[in-house]
């Protein structure tokens, strides 16, 4: 959702607004589901193991990264929900959609990283 949803968006051009409204509303629920998925992966390891992840290097890099990009996805998502679809101009509103897609794409390669060295 987070890399679909904008990549959608910027597909569909500026002549769908109801559209957009939808695909924003997909961006917030997929940086939702980012940042529970890691909060829960984190959770059940402290449950499981009596500790979290030991995160350090390269993997506690993605981890901020992938941190960064859920909270600045997410944010920018609400607000473009908020005011963005009305008050911002065509041009304002497709670079917050490649800038989200910058974000997805940024965050999954993060997890990705997260992954291995985890």
């Amino acid at each position: 959702m987070v890399v679909s949803a904008p990549a959608v968006a910027l597909w569909l051009g500026q002549d769908h607004e109801a559209r957009h409204h939808q695909l924003a509303w997909l961006m917030v629920l997929g940086w939702t589901t980012q940042g529970a998925s890691g909060a829960g992966f984190g959770l059940t390891s402290l449950y499981l193991k009596g500790q979290i992840p030991d995160v350090a290097g390269i993997a506690l890099v993605a981890l901020v990264i992938k941190i960064t990009c859920a909270a600045t996805g997410f944010i920018l998502a609400v607000v473009y929900l908020r005011v963005g679809a009305v008050h911002w101009s065509s041009r304002s509103q497709i670079l917050v959609r490649q800038f989200m897609l910058g974000l997805g794409v940024t965050a999954l390669s993060g997890a990705a990283f997260l992954r291995w060295y985890l």
